[in-house]
């Protein structure tokens, strides 16, 4: 994978402004970040390439969500919801890992409409109110948690999937977000075993631009949190929306465009 971002100071700031605002309003809202930054980043640049660069700032946001606060330890956390719910996140794991491996063997233009169309259906239920919800039993966990992790692996958009399940199984909304986090991180897991050689070939520049990132996300999404208080919630899950759609329907075009080239 070739260098892209360069040393071009615009898209820098793009990309600064990108995670920025989703961390910002991910922490205000509670949702959004995966989704919006890679979204943007896949309209700016090759998929892979975008999944790469957002691997570890949401690396970071997935183990601070799974691992602290909840009136537990950092240990406590992990063994805690590890032991309940490890099925569901070895399945997602080993789903994320074909799903990681589809960005290699698969046409981009193929998993950029999976992403418009995941993207699509997200928003669709959101406004609508309506939450799928599935049944609570092992097959269904199984075959949720694997296909959650395909499509998490190859286009970040495991909540999308995973979320209908985990409603279903849980009301602690507590536990909800800490069970989706895991599986979220072992995605990114995942992601960075198969997609290892172009994380390797990233160039120092790079590198340096992933921690500014990671730092920023971070940064953000704590004032984001601290700001929930005082802003409606509500406002800012209808801006993600409107966000993911324009974005949602700039990648869908991406993807028509590019298989009928």
């Amino acid at each position: 994978m070739t260098e892209i971002i360069g040393n071009d100071s615009a898209q820098t700031l793009l990309l600064v402004a990108v995670f920025a605002l989703a961390s910002l309003l991910h922490g205000i809202s509670g949702l959004g970040v995966t989704l919006v930054t890679t979204t943007a980043l896949a309209s700016m640049y090759p998929l892979p390439y975008a999944i790469v660069l957002t691997i570890f700032p949401s690396l970071l946001l997935n183990a601070m969500t799974w691992l602290a606060g909840g009136g537990r330890t950092i240990w406590q956390n992990f063994i805690y919801y590890g032991r309940r719910y490890w099925l569901l996140a070895l399945t997602s794991l080993l789903g994320s890992i074909l799903g990681a491996k589809l960005l290699l063997w698969v046409d981009s233009a193929y998993i950029l409409l999976v992403l418009a169309a995941v993207i699509g259906f997200y928003v669709i239920s959101s406004l609508l109110g309506k939450q799928i919800r599935l049944p609570d039993t092992k097959p269904v966990l199984i075959a949720v948690g694997f296909s959650a992790g395909v499509i998490g692996g190859s286009t970040n958009a495991m909540s999308t999937i995973l979320m209908m399940y985990l409603l279903s199984a849980s009301d602690d909304k507590n536990t909800v977000a800490k069970v989706g986090n895991m599986c979220y991180f072992l995605g990114k897991i995942a992601q960075i075993i198969v997609l290892r050689e172009p994380i390797m070939a990233l160039s120092s520049g790079e590198w340096q631009i992933i921690v500014l990132l990671s730092v920023l996300s971070i940064v953000a999404l704590l004032v984001g949190i601290r700001l929930r208080r005082y802003l409606p919630q509500a406002r800012f899950r209808q801006l993600i929306l409107v966000i993911l759609t324009v974005l949602g329907i700039r990648v869908g075009w991406q993807g028509i465009a590019a298989i009928l080239s």
